[in-house]
């Protein structure tokens, strides 16, 4: 069996989700940055997964907490709690 062999400079899908906000963000290099927009000229999933991370983020930056239920809220804090917990580099904040 054959298998392909990628070039340096290809960007597959995982690495493309991978960049996503830092494409987003415009912090990717101009070279990552056209590989990224080549990935996304032939890749339709990556093209649609792009286009639903910038409405996620058009939504959400419509919410206040007032549309947030108390639940909603608590959720919201352990599951920050969680991530941070997970990078050691930096302490919880108290709250």
């Amino acid at each position: 069996m054959m298998r392909l062999r990628l070039r340096r400079r290809d960007l597959v899908c995982q690495q493309a989700v991978e960049l996503v906000t830092d494409y987003l963000e415009s912090r990717l290099p101009r070279t990552d940055r056209r590989r990224y927009e080549a990935h996304l000229a032939g890749c339709p999933h990556c093209t649609e997964y792009l286009a639903q991370m910038r409405k996620t983020i058009e939504l959400t930056g419509t919410l206040t907490p007032d549309d947030l239920t108390p639940q909603m809220q608590d959720d919201f804090v352990a599951l920050y709690r969680q991530w941070r917990a997970d990078d050691p580099g930096e302490p919880l904040p108290e709250g």
